[in-house]
């Protein structure tokens, strides 16, 4: 990156402390009020907390994607050529390519994740929450996270992805191991994460050819097939957005669902009030996406000059678009840190903004609504585990991943 022009007398604002990515709404808040576009000098880069700043930034053709691998940048050179099939696989990924590129593939993708297509999986949502929830009533205790928020949509992407429900498990593996590209410099993890990729590659390679053979799958493979034939994608391609769809489709899902009920549990209020009124689950959801942190930040590259809020920003910049804080900003939803789940859904950035919106919000939408929906019709009486807390851990700055939820059907 180039030496950024600096704004005079930048203001001191510590983003790596440990109380911010425990709670890192109070610095967010004052970072918005006192300087909505800001260098940090820890980060190398411009911090954007206004909803209207990062609305323009996600839709401003001068910024792209940005590196989902900057931590390469910090392992030695050496080591970086033995990871390479690792960046060249995430380099091909969806939202991490060329704009050119990204657009081709959303315009591809789009062919699958209509919206008569995701409804059309309502009833085997339905049969696999109960199925999970019919596994944990004979448990009574479970861990939310690994029982029922992570299961559930890992199943879900691997019925997209033509995988036996039997190989589930594998997937969940991969999507653990992948999680480490981003929020970790840790050589050995990322040579796991490394390893994990290439099984997937491979298993993924095996399934194409099965369903290139027979044809009319009705799955997303489908779709990338049809593509092929067209001229549109390459094979590596293909079975590198496979495993972009794997842990996209499953992380943020199974983030909204275990972090929704931990947002239940904290405002009991609230717990009540849907348990009185499911009519309120949609609702409900939108409030959990805005408030919940799901996917808190996203980050940009500039190519060229652009000015936001009045910072003209050089080319060749990282900007970290803060999308928590845009949920949180009082200009766009009133008393914003307050949890409520009869707020009106209003213009949230949980699932980003523009030609950058995820493909799979609506899917994402659909599992939660009809886990919360099953799980309070169910178990009305479903509460934190006694004797327990929930775990918490600080994989990346300004926030936190939940590790553990235990529960009491």
């Amino acid at each position: 990156m180039t030496q950024a022009t600096l704004p005079q007398q930048p203001l001191a604002f510590d983003l790596l402390a440990p109380e911010a990515s425990r709670n890192p709404h109070p610095l967010l808040h004052a970072l918005r009020a006192e300087q909505p576009v800001h260098w940090s000098p820890q980060l190398q880069g411009w911090v954007i907390t206004r909803h209207a700043d990062i609305c323009q930034a996600l839709k401003a053709p001068e910024l792209v994607a940005g590196p989902m691998t900057m931590q390469f940048e910090r392992i030695p050179e050496e080591t970086r050529r033995e990871l390479r099939p690792l960046r060249d696989s995430v380099n091909m990924w969806m939202g991490h390519t060329t704009t050119e590129d990204h657009l081709r593939f959303q315009t591809l993708l789009k062919r699958y994740f209509t919206p008569r297509t995701v409804e059309d999986f309502r009833p085997r949502i339905q049969a696999l929450t109960d199925t999970l929830l019919d596994a944990s009533a004979k448990k009574g205790a479970v861990d939310l996270v690994s029982d029922l928020a992570i299961p559930l949509p890992s199943m879900v992407i691997a019925e997209m992805l033509g995988v036996p429900l039997t190989d589930e498990h594998m997937l969940q593996r991969w999507s653990r191991d992948l999680a480490a590209i981003f929020s970790t410099a840790d050589v050995q993890q990322l040579f796991r994460s490394q390893k994990s990729v290439l099984e997937m590659t491979e298993y993924m390679r095996g399934v194409l050819s099965r369903y290139r053979r027979a044809p009319d799958s009705g799955n997303v493979l489908e779709v990338f097939l049809r593509a092929q034939d067209e001229g549109l994608v390459s094979e590596e391609e293909i079975l590198a957005n496979c495993v972009l769809l794997l842990f996209a489709g499953h992380e943020t899902t199974a983030r909204l669902i275990s972090r929704g009920m931990a947002l239940l549990f904290n405002h009991p209020e609230q717990l009540a009030r849907l348990r009185e009124e499911p009519a309120l689950i949609a609702q409900a959801v939108e409030e959990m996406l805005r408030y919940g942190d799901i996917a808190p930040m996203i980050t940009r590259v500039s190519v060229a000059q652009v000015e936001i809020e009045g910072q003209k920003i050089a080319p060749h910049q990282l900007m970290y678009v803060m999308l928590a804080a845009a949920n949180r900003d009082p200009a766009v939803f009133p008393d914003p840190d307050r949890f409520d789940i009869t707020r009106k859904p209003g213009r949230h950035v949980a699932f980003g903004f523009g030609s950058f919106y995820c493909l799979g919000a609506a899917l994402a939408r659909l599992e939660a609504q009809v886990f919360f929906e099953t799980l309070l019709r169910r178990f009305p009486q479903v509460r934190p585990a006694q004797g327990t807390t929930a775990v918490w851990e600080t994989r990346n700055f300004l926030s936190q991943d939940l590790l553990a939820l235990p529960v009491e059907l």
